[in-house]
């Protein structure tokens, strides 16, 4: 029987029609199963080879349907050029590519509607389970979710949801950091910017710098703690109208983001302010870490996160989800990294 190949997709029928074999013979061959139902080497090569020969690729959404599975985990991330997202990212994509399943990564760039779109882009392609670094505290559009498929919170979560999360212990290192360096630089005042209050790590974060200050017996001012999002914009923002406020540069500042410290870093460049820091007249401090930050001619004391543990643990509640098992919620510890 003559096909017609050229710009059409083949079928199994085709691949069928081609060898002269069955459809159900096909099928059993293109899914590995020729010895165990004694398919003859030559008929298994000969369909093997049209269906090399003609580019056929198996329609992946008709076997999900059939086997209730599709092996794909869906991930939507704030920001992909953050690197503690990045690098998140990063492990837990080769640990479900070395364990038979594919990490689909879509960005909602902090924007509730559009963490919205990519979960429903996730949700057409059938995946069998969802990890989300959620942009709002509403729990019922994640338990409108959880009818679709299984869900996981990675670096925030929404609280009186019992989905299972994965996030970085900082509220104690914060502290401890926080109120050391106060001490060490016998610091007067000491600045927050952080990012959208109503986020858990916001709350945490923020949790852990007053802590520290109160450990070190500085009383907080009313204007200390200032918050936007957590892009880098906003930490050039926030420096900016900090010093028109205070006509100044400030004491020392502590930034929720490894972002917001970029921006910040930015309005002192454009502004020749680094010398500032060169002489130890602004104290620098940021939750998270870049190698970076050990190659510059200044200090800047950093929170560093474990993201190779935050990967595989979020990667041992992906296989307990999918195992039917209940959720659980784990704090991976941080690290403080003093650069004097």
């Amino acid at each position: 029987m003559d096909i017609k190949t050229q710009g059409k997709r083949l079928t199994l029928n085709d691949i069928a029609t081609l060898a002269g074999v069955s459809k159900t013979t096909a099928s059993m061959v293109l899914n590995g199963q020729s010895e165990q139902f004694r398919i003859k080497p030559e008929t298994r090569e000969k369909v093997e080879h049209i269906a090399k020969q003609y580019g056929y690729r198996a329609n992946v959404h008709a076997k999900a349907l059939k086997m209730r599975r599709t092996n794909v985990i869906g991930l939507v991330i704030p920001d992909l050029t953050n690197y503690g997202f990045a690098s998140t990212a990063k492990t837990l994509e080769k640990l479900c590519r070395e364990n038979g399943l594919q990490l689909v990564i879509a960005c909602s760039d902090d924007n509730p509607q559009q963490e919205k779109q990519a979960i429903d882009r996730l949700l057409d392609r059938q995946i069998d389970l969802l990890i989300t670094a959620p942009t709002h505290q509403d729990p019922k559009y994640y338990k409108s979710v959880l009818k679709h498929t299984l869900v996981l919170q990675l670096d925030r979560y929404v609280p009186n949801l019992d989905l299972g999360y994965v996030i970085s212990a900082d509220t104690d290192k914060i502290a401890e950091l926080v109120a050391l360096t106060v001490q060490r630089y016998q610091l007067k005042e000491y600045f927050y910017f952080g990012g959208q209050l109503s986020l858990s790590p916001s709350q945490s974060r923020l949790n852990g710098f007053r802590q520290g200050l109160k450990q070190a017996n500085l009383a907080e001012k009313n204007d200390w703690v200032r918050h936007k999002d957590f892009q880098s914009e906003s930490g050039y923002q926030l420096m900016e109208d900090l010093v028109k406020h205070l006509g100044r540069l400030p004491e020392a500042v502590f930034t929720a983001s490894y972002t917001i410290l970029e921006g910040v870093l930015r309005y002192l460049t454009e502004h020749d302010q680094m010398d500032k820091l060169l002489e130890k007249k602004l104290h620098l401090a940021t939750f998270d870490d870049h190698n970076l930050l050990n190659a510059l001619p200044f200090h800047i004391h950093s929170i560093k996160q474990n993201h190779e543990q935050i990967a595989q643990q979020t990667f041992s509640l992906i296989r307990r989800k999918l195992q039917g098992k209940l959720p659980e919620n784990i704090k991976v510890e941080c690290q403080i990294r003093w650069r004097d």
